[in-house]
């Protein structure tokens, strides 16, 4: 290396720095648009993050308001406290609260994206055969009525009411009774 001229080599790196400095890596416009996609990215991914933290929310709620089920069905003191239907055995309003338990599952199931509305249809057919069910479907059809007709729940009473309806009518094919598959035909 004592052969190489030492001014050369400046002036070649010098040349370097000179050509990096008028080159840009990205013209103008991709790196707009660069920088567009990753603040599209990034709102991806933060809308992700908060749909997942809705849904531990309501699986967190659903936990809450199921231990809370589950002390009123071991006490018949607190049953009545949780319950507001009226003439009921102890034992018929455990009943009642536990279906009513399941019935939310199930939609919460749908809510947080564990299957779909047509699959949710499906579970709700096979609880709507069950006796305990029917009753406890008659039995709250006011509350039902009370609720927002835009809501995912009274969407969801709709359906089972038809489902019921159908039932009555034929129960021996209780797979294909209720609503059509889209949710939005209810």
């Amino acid at each position: 290396m004592a052969t190489e001229n030492p001014d050369e080599r400046r002036i070649g790196s010098a040349a370097r720095v000179r050509a990096a400095r008028t080159r840009t890596p990205f013209p103008r416009q991709a790196w707009r648009r660069r920088q567009e996609d990753l603040g599209l990215e990034l709102l991806r991914e933060l809308t992700r993050l908060a749909n997942e933290i809705r849904h531990a929310n309501l699986i967190q709620l659903h936990r809450i308001t199921a231990a809370q089920v589950d002390h009123a069905m071991a006490d018949p003191a607190l049953a009545s406290a949780m319950s507001t239907l009226e003439d009921l055995s102890d034992g018929r309003r455990r009943q009642v609260l536990f279906v009513n338990r399941e019935y939310s599952a199930i939609i919460l199931g749908h809510r947080i994206g564990a299957y779909g509305w047509a699959e949710m249809i499906g579970h709700l057919r096979v609880l709507a055969r069950n006796e305990v069910f029917k009753s406890y479907w008659t039995m709250t059809d006011q509350h039902r009525r009370s609720l927002p007709q835009e809501s995912l729940e009274a969407k969801v009473g709709r359906a089972v009411d038809a489902i019921m309806d159908e039932l009555a009518d034929d129960p021996d094919e209780w797979w294909v009774v209720g609503p059509a598959d889209a949710e939005d035909t209810i």
